[in-house]
């Protein structure tokens, strides 16, 4: 079966930087919804199109088709009396960028230094401004059930699971990808 709109691929991946430094090894394979809604980059589902089970290749994607430009007006540094403690680097807080305009919503922010009673928040994505290797293969194709399309998300053993209503995690829980458990 090829990879078309409105069906399910399992994809084997191992992610890089363009320098080959390991990001991640894809010991769990991208499970993803095929067909524009959004669970994987478009240029992956652009070199997946029309693609079968056993098709590999390393494709290269750019800042600015993968996670963006590093944005420095992102970062804030803040009182450490604002945050909760125990504080550490690392941490993620959901919080509204600078701006008067009113309209933005608020984004994740992640702990990236803390010095005395200050803290270090970026609200750039972890991999903002790096170009990405990504070694792909597919490892399976089937066709997206009504569900699944629905939902414009993989269901199931293979993805995404609906408990109640009113639980559908976090902002970007789900990040575009969805990992087999």
């Amino acid at each position: 079966m090829k990879i078309a709109k409105n069906t399910v691929v399992t994809v084997q991946y191992k992610l890089s930087d363009a320098q080959n430094n390991l990001i991640e090894d894809g010991s769990q394979p991208m499970v993803y919804l095929h067909g524009g809604y959004e669970n994987t980059l478009p240029k992956i589902e652009e070199e997946l199109d029309g693609k079968e089970v056993g098709y590999a290749n390393t494709i290269q994607i750019e800042p600015e088709d993968a996670f963006g430009d590093y944005d420095a007006s992102l970062v804030k540094v803040e009182p450490r009396s604002r945050l909760p403690e125990p504080l550490e680097v690392g941490m993620q807080f959901e919080g509204m960028p600078d701006g008067d305009d009113g309209d933005e919503e608020a984004m994740i922010f992640t702990v990236t230094d803390i010095a005395d009673d200050k803290v270090v928040l970026d609200g750039n994505h972890p991999l903002a401004g790096m170009a990405l290797r990504f070694e792909l293969k597919v490892m399976d194709v089937r066709e997206a059930t009504e569900e699944e399309i629905a939902h414009e998300h993989v269901h199931g053993a293979h993805g995404h699971h609906h408990g109640d209503e009113d639980d559908e995690g976090e902002e970007g829980d789900h990040f575009r990808t969805h990992p087999i458990h």
